[in-house]
């Protein structure tokens, strides 16, 4: 994927898979804390605590059993997506392979739950709140940038969107979405790093 940017009166072309590792790493680590940031900002503006009846933990297989239910919907339909839609079609610009291909098994999970616990801050438990799941759903999907190309994968984005606002509703705590977001990142993420191990 390339990205324009101007510098003075001239055109320049960013090519994602010119940067390297370390770029790209550094940058999702600055992505989640504007992330985490936004949050804070939206409850302070919202006057909600973040920490009252969000993240309750209801007895029983209820959060786990949704998020485990939700997350595997998502790497099935994924892996059809994978196995019958052309590359070209899901190509994120070879971000998604510089960010996991060497990491180790615990780096994967570290940065799956970053990832995941910061998202469903700001967007199921921030944004959520005052839009609903439709329409941080419509927000979430254009912030996947390196999607936006084809109306396939954005398409996908939003129904995991939605799907993981629907369960957080559904269930009442933001643990179930955080939990499906993890597993779909986890297991992509391993997907990713442990076949170019055996394709080496």
């Amino acid at each position: 994927m390339k990205m324009e940017y101007t510098k003075g009166n001239v055109m320049k072309k960013i090519d994602f898979r010119q940067l390297n590792e370390s770029t790209v790493l550094l940058n999702l680590m600055l992505t989640q804390l504007i992330v985490l940031v936004l949050a804070g900002v939206i409850f302070l503006i919202q006057r909600s605590n973040p920490l009252h009846g969000m993240f309750a933990w209801s007895a029983g297989v209820g959060v786990w059993g949704w998020a485990v239910a939700l997350a595997g919907a998502i790497l099935l339909v994924d892996l059809a997506v994978s196995r019958f839609v052309p590359e070209e079609v899901t190509d994120d610009g070879g971000i998604n392979r510089l960010l996991f291909s060497t990491r180790s098994l615990w780096q994967i999970a570290l940065m799956s739950f970053g990832v995941a616990f910061c998202e469903e801050l700001l967007f199921r438990g921030a944004i959520q709140h005052a839009w609903g799941a439709y329409w941080t759903s419509v927000l979430f999907a254009a912030i996947h940038i390196r999607y936006l190309r084809h109306w396939l994968m954005t398409g996908l984005v939003f129904c995991i969107s939605y799907g993981l606002g629907w369960v957080y509703i559904r269930t009442g705590t933001l643990w179930t979405p955080v939990i499906a977001h993890f597993l779909v990142d986890f297991v992509m993420g391993c997907i990713i790093r442990y076949r170019r191990e055996s394709s080496c």
